[in-house]
């Protein structure tokens, strides 16, 4: 490979959340314990966004800043390259980050009292942007059979129809199963939205990280009478690894919905590096992603590898986008909390902990994959002694 994805930056006293959590936790915990919980990458960024950073900050001003056409051009094209659709220019809302844009959305898609459909288990942002916007939560849990989930259509149809719901937060690719949505599901989806009057959000956040081998819709590519009832959000951040730098592209065709966000968001622009890191991703990164794709899906399958053989107690879950593998501890016949203890005390394992996605995800656990593959092999290693000790 061309690409370093084999070096480990220790971030202990950097600023990093997951890092410093650990620590808190776990004080005496040795040196070369790597968290693999929080949604970043435990890898170094692209040479080619490091180096135009650099030209950059060499010829620049860091004055108030605004996207510029170069921007645009950037993230329109990537759109049409990556993913088969042409955002409108007029379609931009560009924003901070997606986390604070759904809790904006709420409000300027809602009013209080509304409900707001969810399918968990899901990204826990999805819940408190509904419940701390004074919303009800709906949640049309998904199914699981035999490692793989799917949507309650008849479930999904009846809470939709209530006309209590008027909006529905989609995650897609979903986080935390690594599920792709088909076109044909989507379009099911969408109908149901449109038919009971509910608006979609798509958050497309992952909508990069897509295994080899599998295909990723986007809404943006459905009809026009879909499109045109969804907000679909996406960001160079979580495939660039650039979350520090806080930039987001939301596409709203619907000009009416995207005059109430713009209000709601009121004065809003990104960090000047945002704007210039994601034209630069854009425009000379995707080599490095391409090949970050497939140290994923390697490190992917040896993890599923590995546990089969080594810890059939515990499942690896299918994962066909993301960089997070959803893993079933069940067997092991632990509450919530024993788990959590289990993990972060005996086998030094810190993941995302499922209850965070919702009650469904209880006796679960996120495994961030994005990290050089000894970190991996290390990681398993402790937990395979951990639960032989058990015994």
């Amino acid at each position: 490979m061309k690409y370093d994805f084999t070096t480990l930056v220790n971030r202990t006293g950097a600023g990093s959340g997951k890092w410093d959590q650990m620590r808190r936790e776990c004080p005496d915990i040795p040196e070369d314990i790597v968290p693999l919980s929080v949604a970043d990458m435990e890898l170094r960024n692209a040479p080619e966004l490091i180096e135009g950073l650099k030209e950059y900050l060499d010829q620049t001003i860091l004055g108030y800043t605004h996207e510029t056409d170069a921007y645009y051009e950037a993230v329109i094209r990537w759109m049409q390259r990556r993913h088969g659709f042409t955002p409108e220019r007029e379609w931009f809302v560009i924003v901070p980050g997606i986390v604070p844009a759904l809790y904006q959305m709420v409000k300027a898609y809602t009013a209080p009292g509304d409900s707001i459909l969810i399918t968990p288990p899901v990204y826990g942002p999805f819940y408190s942007a509904v419940t701390e916007n004074g919303r009800h939560l709906v949640e049309s849990p998904l199914i699981l059979h035999e490692q793989r989930y799917d949507i309650d259509w008849e479930d999904l149809e009846a809470k939709a129809a209530d006309p209590g719901v008027t909006l529905m937060i989609l995650c897609s690719p979903h986080n935390p199963i690594g599920r792709i949505w088909t076109r044909e599901e989507l379009l099911r989806l969408s109908e149901i939205c449109l038919r009971h009057h509910v608006y979609l959000i798509s958050d497309e956040i992952h909508h990069d990280l897509i295994m080899p081998g599998e295909s990723f819709v986007s809404v943006g590519t459905l009809p026009e009478a879909y499109r045109m009832n969804a907000s679909i959000c996406t960001a160079p951040s979580k495939t660039f690894n650039l979350a520090g730098l806080q930039a987001s592209n939301l596409f709203v065709p619907d000009p009416v919905k995207r005059g109430l966000l713009e209000s709601a968001q009121g004065y809003s622009s990104l960090n000047i590096f945002g704007y210039k890191a994601c034209e630069l991703a854009y425009n000379r990164c995707e080599a490095w992603l391409d090949e970050l794709l497939l140290h994923v899906a390697a490190n992917r399958d040896y993890v599923r590898e590995y546990v089969a053989e080594h810890l059939p107690m515990i499942q690896a879950y299918p994962m066909q986008a993301t960089y997070l593998l959803w893993l079933d501890f069940r067997a092991l016949g632990m509450d919530a909390d024993a788990l959590r203890t289990f993990l972060h005390q005996k086998a030094y394992c810190f993941l995302t902990d499922g209850t965070f996605f919702g009650k469904e995800g209880a006796g679960f656990g996120r495994m961030n994959l994005a990290c050089p593959r000894f970190v991996l092999e290390n990681t398993l290693e402790r937990l395979t002694a951990a639960i032989r000790a058990l015994s």
